[in-house]
């Protein structure tokens, strides 16, 4: 077996809607086709492509029932809803950092940011609702076009 590319990440939430317009609004991505499952949940995409399973998928946590859930995917711990645990951050290349400014200060996002100078990359920080560290990562000479 080799492994080819990360497929996808999942997070569980308990604000459905918050998670959407964080990752519909904010990043960019599109919601699309997502399996009849027995719990609640989306299945967000890079563009119009379905041809892969989505590269974000939002599963719904209902803390009164879960039942579909947990017979799907197991058991969790109430505390295990937020943060990213041992994962310390997703990262995802980007274009249109001038673009990401706008979509993180229309929505009251704090972020943090820095070049890497020996990579030519700037690197922009931002926590989803879950407090999952998001990174983007564009090219460096697009800082100085959004600064300018």
């Amino acid at each position: 077996m080799v492994v080819s590319k990360l497929a996808h990440f999942s997070v569980r939430t308990t604000d459905m809607e918050s998670s959407r317009r964080f990752y519909v609004d904010v990043m960019g991505f599109k919601e699309g086709f997502r399996p009849p499952f027995n719990f609640p949940g989306l299945w967000l995409y890079i563009g119009g492509d379905e041809s892969d399973y989505g590269v974000v998928h939002i599963i719904g946590v209902d803390t009164n029932d879960s039942s579909g859930l947990a017979e799907y995917l197991g058991e969790r711990a109430e505390e295990a809803l937020s943060g990213s645990g041992v994962l310390d951050h997703v990262a995802f290349s980007a274009t249109d950092l001038q673009e990401m400014y706008r979509r993180l200060k229309a929505a009251g996002l704090p972020f943090r940011e820095r070049t890497v100078p020996s990579l030519g990359l700037h690197q922009v920080f931002v926590e989803d609702p879950s407090g999952i560290t998001i990174e983007l990562n564009f090219p460096a000479g697009e800082s100085a076009i959004a600064i300018g």
